[in-house]
């Protein structure tokens, strides 16, 4: 569900700025393509991991955010993320001696 390179940039993202555009995305996520961005954003969508709001204006303006089961995930991700940081140190002093 989120294996793919750039779903958990994506969902870091909305997780820090709550309802973003696309376009907002698109210059936050560093060197994400057009097609990666909306193939990304479908597949966060079809798990129910983001909403897609639609809103019916002059000039129409769609909005993503992360869903209750999105922002679920984030604690465990925030651990992983510690335990590799922890990681990435041990092995950095093991290589100093």
């Amino acid at each position: 569900i989120i294996g793919q390179k750039w779903k958990l940039p994506i969902m870091w993202y909305l997780f820090d700025n709550n309802f973003t555009r696309y376009n907002e995305l698109k210059r936050k996520v560093k060197c994400i393509t057009n097609m990666m961005l909306t193939k990304s954003l479908k597949e966060l969508k079809e798990h129910n991991l983001i909403i897609r709001i639609q809103y019916e204006t002059i000039h129409p303006k769609v909005e993503y955010a992360l869903t209750e089961r999105g922002k679920a995930l984030l604690p465990a991700l925030n651990e992983l993320s510690i335990w590799g940081e922890e990681q990435l140190k041990l092995d950095k002093s093991k290589s100093n001696f």
